[in-house]
C-alpha cells in the first residue's frame, strides 16, 4: 500500500521549488542533475511524490543548500490542543510564487549594502502600515 504524501511533504517540496526559482534553475536542469525528468520534480514540488532523505540531500546539495532550509520551522503536523489563530502575514512560498515577488526577491538579494536593504525592508514596512491604516478608515 503507497502511503500518501501529507502537508509536510507539500512544504518540503514548495521549499524545493522557491529555492530553485530563486537561483534561476529550470525543472528539466533539476530533473538532468538528478536523473529524473521534470515531470518527476513536478511531483516533488507539488507535494504529490515524497522526497526521500537520500534524494533531498542530493537537491541540497544541487540548489547549494543545506538540508535544513528544507525543514526549519515546520510544525509536527499533529494539532495542538486549544485554539490557535492563522498566521495572518503571507508565506514566503505566496509571495515567491508571483512574477512581482520573484522580480523583488531576486533584486534584493543583488543588493550588497545592508544599510540600503535596511532602508528597503523599512520603506516596505511604512508602506504597508499606511495601507493598512487606509483600509481600516
Amino acid at each position: 500500500m503507497k502511503k500518501s504524501t501529507s502537508s509536510i511533504d507539500r512544504e518540503v517540496g514548495t521549499r524545493v521549488r522557491m529555492r530553485r526559482v530563486s537561483i534561476g534553475m529550470s525543472q528539466e536542469k533539476l530533473g538532468e542533475l538528478l536523473g529524473l525528468t521534470f515531470q518527476q520534480v513536478q511531483k516533488y514540488e507539488k507535494g504529490m511524490n515524497r522526497i526521500s532523505v537520500g534524494r533531498l540531500v542530493d537537491i541540497a546539495k544541487i540548489l547549494g543548500v543545506d538540508i535544513h532550509f528544507f525543514f526549519d520551522g515546520l510544525k509536527s503536523g499533529k494539532p495542538e490542543a486549544g485554539f490557535a489563530e492563522e498566521d495572518s502575514a503571507p508565506y514566503i512560498a505566496d509571495v515567491m510564487s508571483t512574477p512581482e515577488g520573484l522580480q523583488l526577491i531576486r533584486t534584493f538579494t543583488s543588493i550588497k549594502s545592508a544599510k540600503v536593504r535596511k532602508s528597503i525592508v523599512q520603506l516596505v514596512t511604512s508602506l504597508a502600515a499606511q495601507e493598512d491604516q487606509e483600509r481600516s478608515a
